[in-house]
């Protein structure tokens, strides 16, 4: 697929609050004065990562910070979580006009958040026969890697130390095939935000029930319809090949109950993103935003904002000049 056109598509907030804590010791601040240490790390990230994958187009997710429909129905989303610094807050709350004004794309769904993009220019560069890259710090993209669209988790060790996650690797990882992920993430819960699991199913039996069922699809309707005898033999046979301790009955106990089906279903909706935001990307229309090249000028004034000289200078190389696939 390498002939096709490249999405990047970008977790701003990940990076932003990565980045804050990063490098808040460097208290830089812009050239008005305002911290800019979250702001530049992120877009020096991003300007990093459009030098190595080339793309033709950059999108940006950033969160709905007024309101979130997630919260309306479910009070405890992201709940326990530490307040945000002030500069921070203020950093997140520039990142749009920053990105806007350098001609880039933003993306600030109502009500949503930037996984939400992201699962949106994911079904957008499968309709449109793009290939499409998601840059992020968190997981919950996983769920949208297939062949047509890969992860950059960024770790420690910057762009060149981070793992690229195509279905292959993200199966070395975890034990679960891409298309199943998010059941798993489901099954699993995420602390991160607040959503417990099913009871008794931790990451290594929700990547065992997944690998041998094929999806929890297949779970329920067993259960529904043969009182989970299939269940209870695949798991049973797997552990003897294995030479482990039979866990079939056990499993079918923790999932019979009303309240796992109750809470895998409410994780599943909590945790899937919306794949139908109109992103505004009109890549026939040349000059708009988000695709690449951009006005050097612009970029010049913008970035030079920053007051970091060698910033300036990557993003006028990697951005003013027309990606790999132009022409």
């Amino acid at each position: 697929m390498t002939d096709r056109r490249l999405l990047l598509a970008v977790d701003a907030p990940s990076l932003l609050h990565r980045h804050h804590h990063a490098r808040v010791e460097s208290q830089l601040h812009d050239r008005g004065g305002r911290p800019a240490w979250a702001l530049h790390g992120m877009l020096r990230q991003i300007l990093e990562a459009i030098d190595q994958f080339a793309p033709d187009a950059v999108l940006f997710g950033l969160d709905d910070r007024t309101s979130s429909v997630r919260e309306q129905a479910y009070p405890a989303y992201k709940a326990g979580r530490a307040e945000k610094d002030p500069q921070l807050v203020d950093q997140l709350d520039r990142a749009g006009a920053l990105l806007d004004a350098l001609g880039l794309l933003t993306v600030t769904p109502e009500g949503l958040e930037a996984d939400d993009v992201n699962a949106s220019a994911a079904a957008w560069a499968e309709r449109s026969g793009w290939r499409c890259v998601l840059i992020t710090s968190d997981r919950d993209v996983f769920a949208h890697i297939s062949e047509h669209t890969h992860v950059l988790r960024l770790i420690n060790g910057g762009i060149s130390g981070s793992p690229l996650l195509n279905p292959a690797r993200l199966h070395a990882m975890y034990g679960v095939a891409a298309e199943h992920y998010l059941e798993y993430a489901a099954l699993r819960g995420d602390a991160s935000d607040n959503l417990p699991g099913v009871p008794g199913i931790g990451e290594k039996s929700a990547a065992i029930l997944l690998s041998q069922m094929g999806s929890m699809r297949a779970v329920w309707a067993d259960i529904d319809h043969c009182d989970g005898a299939t269940l209870v033999a695949t798991l049973d046979s797997w552990c003897e090949e294995e030479g482990r301790r039979r866990m079939g009955a056990t499993m079918l106990k923790r999932l019979a109950t009303p309240e796992a089906r109750q809470r895998f279903e409410f994780n599943l909706s909590m945790m899937s993103g919306r794949t139908d935001l109109d992103l505004g990307l009109t890549p026939d229309v040349p000059g708009s935003p988000g695709l690449l090249p951009l006005e050097p000028d612009r970029v010049a004034r913008v970035v030079g904002h920053l007051g970091v000289p060698a910033t300036t200078d990557l993003a006028l190389r990697v951005l003013t000049e027309p990606p790999a696939s132009f022409g």
